[in-house]
Formats: structure tokens, C-alpha cells, sequence
């Protein structure tokens, strides 16, 4: 029998990212179908806007928390930085090979951090949720004229005499038709890869507890807990132990 061994794997402000992530990212994906799906739920006009309301407000929490993230990448642990995160660097090919070959033959390796296969979700999982959260900062300024883009929205669609910092959602008396068009021209794009993002962020997220699930079963590790005790408990010797 393998003898178990603890380790030090995530610090305290990468386990306090990862749970007010999978919040935010739950309320954005609730209140996101609700927005989505509201014309045939017949949902009024002035409900919708409440409801953007709420779907930005966790935009911002999901934003904010991203960026101290990144920044912590620079100056978190070694499981946290940035070479222990995204894919590459050298050696990442090996690693990748070996940990895909032990797997494959039933005995996987087990790490402290993220496996090389891991890193690659992690990464896509990073890239999605910073689309996202550039995306639905432009649609909160189109639509709602909130910061940091609204008030240029707000300047765009304004009619001749209005003060922008007055617009808000609804107003039809206060914007000029034809700005308001061309604005709502401009905005399209962004709504259709903002649509995109969400189901391919879905659709990762179904992936990512999949993996969880199946790595739990298979190399045992504590992966799960880990996240709240931020220690791992391994029955082999870690290829990236300190």
C-alpha cells in the first residue's frame, strides 16, 4: 500500500478567487439564460433592465476578482504563478506525454498543482472568462450606460442639448434615432461573441467538473477538498513536489 503524504498546494487567495468565481460565474449564468431566454418567458421591458442590472453587478465581482487573479499569478506560490498555470514552457511537452501515458495505463501521476492536461482547461478557462468580461463591460455601456464605457455610449445616443450623464435605459425621448441605430450597429458584434463566450464557457465549466470527477476517482488527491484546505494528500511522489 502507498504510503500518503501531505501537501501545501493552494494558497489562501487562489481558494478565495476560485469560490468567488464559481459564485459570480453561477449568477451570471442564472440571470444570463433568464436575459436570453426573456422575450419568450415574456418578460417586461423594465424587468429585463432590472435583470441587466443584476447580471453586470456579478459581471463586476467576476471582472474584479479575474484581474486580482492575474495579478496574483505574479506574486502567489508556486502552484499559483504563472508557470504552474498556463501550458508551455520547458519541459511542459514531456511532462504532457508522460502524464497522458500514465493515465492511459490506469495509474496516473498525481500533482500539487495543476497536471500539464489541466493547465490547457485552465488556460481556455481564463481566456473565456476574460472575453467575457471585456464583452459584457462594452454591452453594460451600450445598454445601460454604466462605467467604464457608459458615459461615451451615453455622449453617442444623446440628443442634440441632452446632458448624456441623464440618459439612461428606456429613455426614447432623451436619444437621437439615428445615433441610437448606429450605436446598437456598433454594439451587434459584441452581443454574438458574448453569446458565443457563454456557451463555450458553459460548456467548458460542464467539462472542468467532469475532470474533477474522473481525477477524483481515478488519482484520489483530495482535489476537491484541496480547495478548501488548500492541502493535497498523495499516494505517489508528485512530479512537480518542492
Amino acid at each position: 500500500m502507498s504510503e500518503l503524504k501531505e501537501y501545501a498546494a493552494w494558497d489562501a487567495p487562489t481558494r478565495w478567487f476560485h469560490w468567488i468565481n464559481v459564485l459570480a460565474v453561477i449568477g451570471l449564468v442564472g440571470t444570463g439564460l433568464d436575459i436570453l431566454f426573456g422575450n419568450p418567458l415574456g418578460l417586461s421591458a423594465p424587468g429585463k433592465v432590472i435583470l441587466k442590472d443584476v447580471h453586470v453587478s456579478f459581471g463586476y465581482v467576476m471582472a474584479v476578482n479575474l484581474m486580482w487573479r492575474f495579478a496574483w499569478a505574479f506574486f502567489g506560490n508556486s502552484y499559483a504563478n504563472w508557470r504552474a498555470v498556463i501550458p508551455g514552457g520547458p519541459g511542459y511537452l514531456a511532462a504532457l506525454r508522460a502524464y497522458t501515458a500514465s493515465f492511459l495505463a490506469g495509474e496516473p501521476q498525481q500533482y500539487v498543482g495543476h497536471n500539464p492536461l489541466a493547465r490547457i482547461a485552465v488556460a481556455l478557462l481564463f481566456l473565456l472568462l476574460l472575453l467575457q468580461a471585456v464583452t459584457g463591460l462594452i454591452l453594460a455601456g451600450a445598454d445601460l450606460y454604466w462605467p467604464p464605457f457608459g458615459h461615451w455610449f451615453a455622449a453617442w445616443v444623446a440628443a442634440p442639448g441632452v446632458d448624456p450623464s441623464s440618459v439612461v435605459p428606456g429613455a426614447t425621448e432623451l436619444i437621437d434615432p439615428t445615433s441610437y441605430a448606429a450605436m446598437r450597429a456598433f454594439r451587434s458584434p459584441f452581443v454574438q461573441v458574448h453569446e458565443l463566450g457563454f456557451y463555450a464557457l458553459t460548456v467548458l465549466i460542464a467539462i472542468h467538473i467532469a475532470a474533477i470527477v474522473v481525477t477524483e476517482v481515478r488519482e484520489g488527491g483530495s482535489i476537491t477538498s484541496a480547495m478548501f484546505t488548500g492541502r493535497k494528500i498523495l499516494s505517489r511522489p508528485p512530479p512537480d513536489a518542492p
